[in-house]
């Protein structure tokens, strides 16, 4: 029994460092591409291989879920897009850490609002920001590192811990150097941050099994409360902020006015009331560029996916 664990153990290894090896292939080949031609490159990859994979199936259900007027045609195009938008992200990741340099940024990124976060460094104040899954949704921890702001990004960390290491090297190379991982001690650290007012940033677009029931397109969805608590608790600005991709390896981050915090006396309906309100900004951002949101993740129930 030890010894069967212990070669369990060593294949573990080894397969983690050849996961490892070809993550540094991929990495340095698209690099070494510049960020145009990596970004190309993986976008006609991606809209071949993508529509293959088991996700595709998802992808459409959820679109056929939000859209259900939408022709099948229509639901073509806008799945190879995301395909195609999806393989950008895959090429453009090995060279984010362009973006940390602010004439480079500047010039490809059309960063809307960036005043209000800019106002909250100057006062120091902390807000807590709320993005998507969305474009390159990268770049809106690039977009906050801009601001100077001291933010903490929270991330699902990688299985294989030697490429969660590489990723989190990336992320440093263009200005993420506050991490922390979603739930159990990352959970803590941005309870920490906000006390002692630095703000903290979350995805908040896909689902929690432990959420809160919410409306997402018409459909009851469970969704984290974990930001609307944050704010709440703390008295803080819910900020979203969109990532959308222009052209090519061209962007514009908005900075949305803060999402009201319900005041609702009962705690439980007003968390329920606020993340609804999250969910509607979503859709609105999702509604407006339909492409450019990752529909891959399982919105809703297993049975949705079964009868698909």
């Amino acid at each position: 029994m030890i010894e069967a664990q212990r070669n369990a153990s060593l294949a573990t290894k080894i397969g983690r460092h050849f996961e490892a090896l070809a993550w540094d292939g991929y990495s340095g080949a698209f690099r070494a591409m510049g960020i145009d031609r990596a970004s190309d490159n993986a976008a006609a990859l991606l809209r071949k291989i993508g529509p293959m994979t088991s996700t595709h199936k998802v992808s459409r259900i959820n679109m056929q879920r939000c859209f259900p007027d939408a022709a099948e045609p229509e639901l073509d195009r806008l799945l190879g897009q995301m395909w195609d938008g999806f393989g950008r992200l895959v090429g453009e990741m090995p060279n984010m850490h362009r973006f940390a340099d602010p004439d480079f940024f500047n010039e490809r990124v059309e960063f809307v609002g960036r005043e209000h976060l800019e106002r909250a460094r100057d006062e120091g104040r902390a807000v807590v920001i709320i993005s998507m899954h969305q474009s390159n949704w990268e770049l809106a921890a690039a977009a906050i590192m801009q601001t100077g702001l001291n933010c903490h990004i929270t991330y699902r960390p990688a299985n294989n811990p030697l490429i969660d290491n590489r990723i989190m090297k990336t992320r440093a190379d263009y200005g993420v150097k506050l991490m922390a991982a979603k739930g159990g001690d990352g959970a803590k650290a941005l309870i920490g941050a906000l006390k002692k007012g630095e703000s903290v940033a979350l995805m908040n677009d896909q689902k929690m099994n432990d959420g809160v029931e919410a409306p997402f397109f018409g459909h009851p969805s469970m969704t984290a409360p974990g930001p609307t608590r944050l704010a709440m608790r703390h008295g803080y600005p819910l900020m979203p902020i969109s990532v959308r991709r222009l052209d090519g390896v061209r962007f514009r981050v908005t900075i949305h006015d803060p999402i009201e915090l319900s005041a609702n006396n009962n705690k439980s309906t007003a968390v329920v009331e606020t993340v609804t309100r999250i969910n509607q900004w979503a859709e609105s951002v999702i509604r407006d560029a339909p492409e450019q949101w990752f529909w891959v993740h399982r919105r809703w129930d297993k049975a949705v996916y079964r009868k698909g």
